[in-house]
């Protein structure tokens, strides 16, 4: 894969970080690296930012894991108060509440955020209830 293009895609947006020549003052690109099949692209230069840049895309992967399973336990709370069963809705409900504190105490989402879903979420089940 041309890594001319690359570079001239990255021109294009910005992404790349230029560098004076101390021999001849021409102005150069800093290294890309480039990992084919990880598919990632970092512009880390040091040893301290590739090992930043691979913490940061481990801790990305496992915050969407868990942003995931927080908005599933969410859909199938709301998918159960559709379907009419309060037992059920009840029940899908409490196990929807600690998965959205868990994501509060991991800091995925704000603590407001989580208490406007439960609030919304318990009135509805209530509303099956009644």
């Amino acid at each position: 894969f041309p890594s001319t293009s690359i570079f001239l895609i990255l021109r294009n947006t910005g992404l790349t970080q230029y560098g004076f020549d101390k021999k001849d003052g021409t102005r150069h690109s800093t290294r890309l690296i480039f990992r084919p099949f990880s598919g990632t692209l970092t512009l880390a230069n040091s040893a301290q930012s590739k090992k930043r840049a691979k913490q940061s895309e481990k801790r990305r992967r496992h915050n969407a894991s868990q942003r995931s399973a927080m908005r599933t336990a969410i859909k199938k709370t709301i998918s159960a108060i559709s379907g009419g069963d309060a037992a059920v809705a009840s029940t899908a409900y409490a196990a929807a509440v600690p998965a959205l504190d868990r994501a509060v105490s991991q800091g995925i989402i704000h603590k407001n955020k989580a208490a406007r879903h439960k609030s919304r979420l318990n009135t509805k089940v209530k509303a099956l209830q009644a």
